[in-house]
């Protein structure tokens, strides 16, 4: 008996009848096109016998296997008993340069419903339409083909030839996956306490297609925690699918090690880790055109072959994978690794490709959605992540420059960038003091946006040349689609200066957006080391009535950290006067144990004025956080925390960067952590509009602003200490107000064991 393999038309024409070179000036303009509109348009001028939106499907054999095909075309039209199948497409193009060959793709979808149609009506021959509709000025042309049932059949049978061979990949790849995950074992001889609650806790999530918020504290193993019991539910029926979001590139590394330990007890099954576009690119500019990069040029003549090698020949995908096959291939290695998590049983990612509207993998996850669980690593990043992510800004200057450029090139340009010049110019006379705050969205400014948008698109389709046409063009577009989701979480805040005017949609709560974002996924688990407090990050996040909540205790002696409080004020005005007392303390620090240790400090500025004073002990040695370190600076600056020195080590960084979280110094690699300050976010315009909104919105807005997000950033880089249960060492903690009863509440359990230094020289006792 055949086996049966399903199959979206989609999903199916694309692979089949992938040709040609990457353009992202063409991908970017016709996705931002109101598709659906249009093809409503068109809908709404079919008769009363005429279908729209009609669900098809079909079997197809072909050698060993079945092909269940299904879809659903746009339109099945009718004149007296001849049938008409439509396609309808958008294009941002002018039909001008619209023609029968433009899109191979789309002949081949409709081609693909043609044959379902006339399988199901037992047709002899049907017409195929294709109807472009251009976005601007809602235009209509059409192009038609009669086909007879051997024609369609024939062209099934070649377009089935061509998928086949990933087919078959898929189907022994899942055999073997459903079957390894059913024998999988946990990859550690025991569960560490504590372990053995979160894993239980995200299965029930997962089967129960429920969302959960899990608190679990630093060095517990939350990644293995995670992903284990994900991978046994996949084996259960329980989803197909995993994306593992985290916010930073070492977390990524943490999860692709999770996997080798899993394949090491047998598991089988594909991950593919996505690393940004600029990070891998080949080239030394990410300009993804024909006639610049060879990667991009004839792509999609050769990604079947790349990708059926990579897939029969590797399981973890990782950075240095994808690069090494790009290579081989010569593919993109950033669209290869996008391509990938089309198939992919395990995606590993930033945030921003599912949550982020500029960049989310919607179009990957459509046919997914329902079948995948979303693991949110750190998941406390994600509050001013997302706040980024819905926010959208725009400065006059980049206006007035294309004003100029395009005078005499393209007046159309010129002309839509001369009036937004001049309404940033009528916005710098409204200010007051510099700065002006609404609560809603300047229509007429988006409406000149748009017409921008416009006009740049029909330019950027001719040529891409023009970088900051194409960036503003871009700013433009998330403009508008930003103010799509403006409500009252939001507010307009305008700040102007001698020779720039910025104007900022600014997204404060983020959580009605991050709920919807999250809806249609199988499952979905929040966790992190610091939900502290926990009220705070449920609303932030999202939190449903229905949404589980979990939170695990520390299964490490708290004895095994000496937590210290130095009174010392850190506030602004008064660190010149107690930076020596401070530097003396940390000198202090060093001297009463030798060994490796790390000094976290609110700001850089900060944290270099006190290194620059800062004299480390004999046969010490120092180190110092730099702004924009590589990976390779950031590998080689943790390298240096060895157990095996000879001399002292002190690592000088900030709270709440790199090296705050996401990093295990285990054993003699760190004997001691110092936290300077209490971590507070900057005192900005945003942080102070966000503080009044709060207030507002009946909480504390000065704790929702600054005491909680800081506390965190506190609380993950006291987490680098104690990592395993064999590790001990020194957390001490300097500003005199971790002794006012609104910071101490938030000291995790671990730490309230804590005792006071009245003065440096204690250290000395």
């Amino acid at each position: 008996m055949d086996e049966i393999i399903k199959v979206s038309v989609r999903p199916l024409v694309e692979y089949a009848f992938r040709s040609g070179s990457i353009d992202h000036r063409f991908r970017t303009a016709t996705t931002m096109t109101e598709g659906t509109r249009l093809h409503q348009m068109v809908q709404k001028t079919y008769s009363e016998l005429d279908q729209k939106e009609v669900p098809f499907d079909t079997r197809f054999h072909y050698e060993e296997m079945t092909f269940h095909i299904e879809g659903r075309c746009d339109g099945l039209l009718m004149n007296g008993d001849h049938y008409m199948i439509d396609e309808i497409k958008s294009t941002s193009l002018p039909l001008s340069e619209v023609n029968e060959q433009t899109h191979p793709v789309y002949w081949a979808q409709a081609k693909c419903y043609g044959y379902m149609a006339v399988e199901k009506y037992n047709l002899d021959q049907i017409t195929i339409q294709l109807t472009y509709v251009q976005s601007e000025s809602n235009d209509i042309i059409r192009f038609q083909h009669d086909l007879t049932a051997s024609d369609l059949r024939a062209f099934m049978l070649r377009m089935i030839e061509q998928y086949a061979p990933f087919a078959k990949w898929k189907r022994d790849h899942m055999t073997m996956r459903n079957e390894s995950c059913k024998a999988l074992t946990f990859p550690f001889d025991t569960y560490r306490e504590g372990q053995r609650k979160l894993a239980g806790s995200v299965y029930k999530t997962v089967q129960e297609e429920a969302t959960l918020f899990a608190m679990a504290p630093t060095g517990i193993g939350k990644t293995i925690s995670t992903l284990f019991p994900v991978m046994k539910a996949i084996g259960e029926g329980f989803g197909k699918k995993i994306f593992y979001l985290t916010a930073k590139t070492i977390t990524r590394e943490t999860a692709q090690e999770a996997f080798q330990l899993m394949e090491e007890k047998g598991l089988h099954t594909s991950s593919v880790t996505i690393t940004a576009r600029d990070k891998i690119c080949f080239k030394e500019k990410t300009i993804c055109q024909k006639d610049y990069c060879e990667f991009a040029d004839g792509y999609y003549d050769r990604i079947n072959e790349g990708m059926l090698d990579l897939l029969n020949n590797e399981t973890r995908i990782t950075r240095s994978v994808v690069e090494q096959y790009a290579e081989k291939h010569r593919l993109c290695p950033f669209e290869l690794s996008l391509d990938l998590s089309f198939t992919a049983d395990v995606v590993i990612c930033d945030y921003n490709y599912l949550f982020d509207p500029r960049v989310s993998l919607k179009r990957l996850i459509d046919e997914q959605k329902k079948q995948t669980t979303v693991l949110v690593d750190e998941a406390h990043n994600l509050v001013d992540r997302a706040r980024e992510m819905y926010s959208a800004e725009l400065t006059k200057s980049p206006f007035l420059n294309l004003k100029r450029v395009y005078k005499n090139h393209n007046n159309a340009i010129s002309d839509a960038a001369a009036k937004l010049n001049r309404t940033f110019l009528d916005y710098r006379k409204s200010t007051q003091n510099g700065s002006l705050v609404s609560s809603k969205v300047d229509e007429e400014l988006i409406v000149q946006l748009d017409t921008f948008v416009q006009e740049s698109e029909k330019e950027l389709l001719q040529q891409g040349d023009d970088e900051l046409l194409l960036e503003t063009y871009f700013l433009a577009q998330n403009f508008i689609r930003i103010a799509k989701l403006y409500d009252e979480r939001f507010i307009t805040y305008v700040e102007a200066g001698t020779l720039e005017v910025k104007i900022k949609l600014f997204c404060f709560d983020p959580s009605n957006l991050l709920q919807k974002m999250r809806k249609g996924f199988r499952a979905n688990v929040f966790f992190s080391a610091t939900f502290s407090p926990f009220s705070y990050y449920q609303n932030m996040l999202g939190w449903r009535e229905e949404d589980y909540a979990v939170r695990i205790p520390s299964p490490f002696p708290r004895e095994h950290a000496e937590v210290l409080i130095a009174p010392l004020s850190t506030k602004y005005r008064d660190r010149e006067r107690t930076l020596p007392s401070l530097v003396s303390l940390l000198e202090n620090v060093v001297e009463r144990k030798p060994g490796n240790y790390l000094f976290f400090f609110p700001s850089y500025g900060y944290m270099e004025e006190v290194y620059s004073a800062f004299t480390a002990p004999a046969q010490s040695e120092t180190l110092i956080q730099k702004s924009g370190m590589t990976e390779e600076e950031r590998e080689g600056f943790l390298s240096e925390f060895s157990s095996d020195r000879e001399t002292s080590l002190v690592g000088f960084a900030v709270v709440g960067g790199i090296f705050s979280e996401g990093i295990d110094l285990k054993g003699e690699r760190l004997t001691g952590v110092v936290v300077v300050g209490v971590g507070l976010p900057n005192f900005n315009t945003e942080r102070q509009l966000m503080k009044t909104y709060f207030d507002q919105d009946g909480k504390n807005g000065f704790e929702y602003t600054y005491v909680y997000p800081g506390m965190n950033r506190v609380q993950q880089a006291g987490g680098r200490l104690i990592r395993t249960e064999s590790d001990h060492g020194l957390l001490l903690l300097v500003d005199n107000r971790y002794l006012e009863k609104r910071y101490q509440q938030l000291l995790p359990y671990e730490w309230q064991h804590y005792k006071v230094l009245k003065k440096p020289s204690m250290f000395l006792q």
